[in-house]
């Protein structure tokens, strides 16, 4: 067993080359969002889901029975490389069926469960009930593989069922990422990212033999921290079911320092570091006060940011004619007519008799509130300015489908062949469908694939 470490570090290895230079070239903030899964994962091993198995699995795969810090070290490197095995093949998967997934989480009773479990699981984080795997089961799992690497890399595999409890709701909102993007590196990164975190005090206390905290006060700060969290994701994800929860946020200055104000307040008061059993009632009182502030001010915060910038009159007059002289230079430059920087409509049936009428291409965009790959493109793709300038020539008109019971969103679609979101399509002034996107891409790619429509 123990011989097949080295390809084992080197697999191990080999991952590690890969993920460094996307993560090192990741674009709109790739970057924090690996450091936010490594975090996710960190977080994760502090639970009680996770914690108090860390010296008794450190003991089982033989780390703290080696001969060398050097064996204890490989040993430890094997049982994380199990972990990165495990959440790496979950989210590449993810990815590689994100239509499928996608579909899933785009129904309205789905998302309403999986908030529903963000619930209950943060219900379990406050100290309402304990939310474990059975005793039996959990000894079970921790004794599969054994001593060796080959035991190692195999209780590696399968130690997020031991986490499952804890991480489950947080690798669903990671998943709900990776069908957005539909992309398999991202998938490898992300998967990797929470590993790593997830394993990083297996890998300490396996390698140095070092002694962990005992649990006390600062694990029910840990177990509060994360049900602040749930909450918060229990509300995101009731607002693409419910698209009225979030309609109140403003992405603009003035309204993100109001919401993260009140999350802070709602820190200061004890959301987090005063535990139930502080006080009285008023104690009582105290905290769930600040928890509601902290989650409400964070939920809000987080809803602001996915909407486009907000802008104020006179920086809407300025940017508007800034954007005309760039699509006056734009038409001049390719001999074409000036047509206003690309601005979509809300009339379906206006838009099509326009293009026909003026003999320019159409661009359909079916959106719905529940759709975070559509808020991507709004906020990250239409809103960019070389995309409003270089696709003036379009008539554009933005398609709500949002209610899917609506008989007509149902015809629309259905005429369209529109399976599910987000999906922009592409047609020619007589209505023939030229091109269809059915994903988030960026405005760089976004220009590329309009290029050939003219």
């Amino acid at each position: 067993m123990r011989s097949s470490m080295p390809k084992l570090l080197v697999w191990f290895v080999a991952m590690l080359v890969l993920a460094l230079p996307s993560l090192a070239f990741a674009e709109d903030g790739g970057g924090v969002g690996l450091l936010g899964a490594f975090l996710a994962g960190l977080g994760t091993s502090l639970t009680p889901c996770v914690y108090p198995m860390i010296a008794i699995t450190v003991s089982v795969f033989g780390a703290k029975q080696a001969k060398s810090r050097g064996e204890a070290m490989l040993l430890s490197t094997a049982f994380v490389a199990g972990m990165v095995t495990l959440f790496t093949t979950m989210f590449v998967i993810v990815a590689l069926t994100g239509g499928v997934f996608g579909a899933i989480l785009a129904n309205k009773f789905v998302m309403l469960g999986i908030s529903l479990v963000f619930v209950i699981m943060a219900a379990s984080m406050f100290g309402a009930f304990e939310m474990t795997l059975p005793q039996s089961w959990m000894q079970r799992l921790s004794g599969v593989g054994g001593v060796g690497y080959g035991g190692a890399f195999t209780l590696g595999l399968v130690s997020g069922l031991v986490a499952a409890p804890c991480s489950g709701p947080i690798l669903i909102a990671m998943m709900a990422v990776v069908t957005r993007e539909q992309s398999v590196i991202l998938g490898m990164q992300l998967g990797m990212a929470y590993a790593v975190g997830l394993g990083l005090l297996f890998w300490v206390v396996g390698t140095f033999a070092a002694g962990l905290p005992k649990g006390g006060r600062w694990m029910v700060w840990v177990k509060s921290f994360f049900g602040c969290v749930m909450l918060g994701l229990a509300l995101y994800f009731a607002k693409n079911a419910i698209p009225e929860l979030g309609m109140f946020a403003k992405n603009e200055t003035t309204f993100l320092i109001i919401a993260a104000g009140v999350a802070i307040v709602g820190l200061a008061m004890g959301a987090v570091h005063v535990n139930w059993d502080d006080g009285g009632v008023p104690t009582k009182i105290r905290k769930g006060v600040g928890i509601a502030a902290c989650v409400v001010g964070g939920f809000l915060f987080v809803a602001a940011i996915e909407k486009p910038r907000e802008l104020s009159a006179a920086e809407k007059e300025q940017k508007t004619a800034e954007l005309q002289a760039r699509a006056e230079e734009e038409a001049l430059k390719n001999n074409t007519k000036v047509y206003p920087p690309l601005v979509f409509g809300k009339d379906l049936e206006k838009a099509i008799e326009s293009a026909k009428t003026e003999g320019r291409p159409l661009m359909i965009d079916f959106g719905a509130e529940w759709c975070g790959a559509c808020k991507e493109l709004e906020k990250h793709t239409f809103a960019n300015e070389d995309v409003k300038v270089k696709a003036a020539r379009f008539v554009a008109v933005k398609f709500d489908a949002t209610n899917e019971d609506d008989p007509k969103v149902k015809e629309v679609m259905g005429k369209y062949n529109v399976k599910g979101l987000p999906a922009v399509l592409l047609l020619d002034s007589a209505g023939t469908e030229i091109k269809r996107l059915e994903k988030f891409i960026s405005a760089t790619e976004f220009l590329s694939f309009i290029e050939p429509v003219k």
